[in-house]
């Protein structure tokens, strides 16, 4: 990784930060307008971030390390058994509900900070493409962690307030604890890293994004849309 790298990393991951913080904001002064448009821009992360690990940061994984399929499935295990203790937590009275969504959406949101890390060391290409499917979806994720601890029973000021320190702030946390140990991986060890996140990355997407194309006829295309964007890029080779 280059002093350019660092620099992409620190911008995407403050990115995320702001583009969280609006969601958190839009939610608190419009909260309708805000429901039409989210399951839209979910949607149009999840193409980006279930086509970008196949089609090019898995290749290059298996290319620095054979066993980074392995490593793939564990990144894909360890989120789907976190997000079940997360669910099964939320199944207690309404306030827990609240702290254990927020909960999860901070260990969510430093994991994303991580692969900002992660995938800006293999090559700008994959970096901006993850990054960018990333910091769409915070919109989202700020207007969900917010709503969760409204439904919750936090008063509004307060629910701002722990969304911004749970969901905004952790990204940009992540990525700049992670950056100092990724820069100075060895190829075998960062195709393994690379491994584990593209896991991560096809469980948010599958697991957490995808379902709300169900929701809403049109998103479908909001997520081709999103894939469409990830082939173009790649073949272009635009970074």
């Amino acid at each position: 990784m280059t002093f350019n790298s660092f620099n992409l990393v620190s911008i995407f991951a403050v990115l995320a930060a702001i583009v969280n913080g609006l969601g958190i904001y839009a939610v608190f002064k419009n909260k309708d307008w805000v429901q039409k448009v989210k399951n839209k821009l979910m949607c149009f992360a999840a193409g980006v971030l279930i086509s970008t690990p196949l089609i090019f940061a898995f290749p290059k994984a298996i290319k620095k390390n054979s066993y980074a399929g392995l490593l793939a499935l564990c990144g894909f295990l360890f989120m789907f058994l976190s997000s079940r203790i997360i669910h099964h937590k939320t199944g207690e009275k309404s306030l827990a509900f609240g702290i254990t969504a927020a909960e999860g959406i901070a260990i969510h949101s430093f994991i994303d900070g991580i692969i900002y890390s992660a995938t800006f060391s293999i090559s700008p290409l994959i970096g901006f493409l993850t990054a960018s499917g990333l910091v769409i979806h915070e919109f989202a994720e700020g207007v969900i962690i917010f709503s969760a601890l409204i439904k919750g029973g936090v008063k509004r000021k307060k629910a701002a307030f722990y969304s911004l320190l749970a969901a905004s702030l952790t990204t940009p946390f992540g990525a700049f604890i992670a950056y100092p140990f990724v820069v100075n991986l060895d190829d075998s060890i960062l195709g393994l890293l690379i491994g584990f996140v593209v896991g991560v990355l096809i469980y948010i997407s599958a697991s957490h994004l995808l379902p709300e194309v169900r929701e809403e006829e049109h998103s479908i295309f909001s997520f081709l849309g999103g894939v469409s964007l990830s082939f173009l890029v790649v073949l272009s080779k635009i970074i």
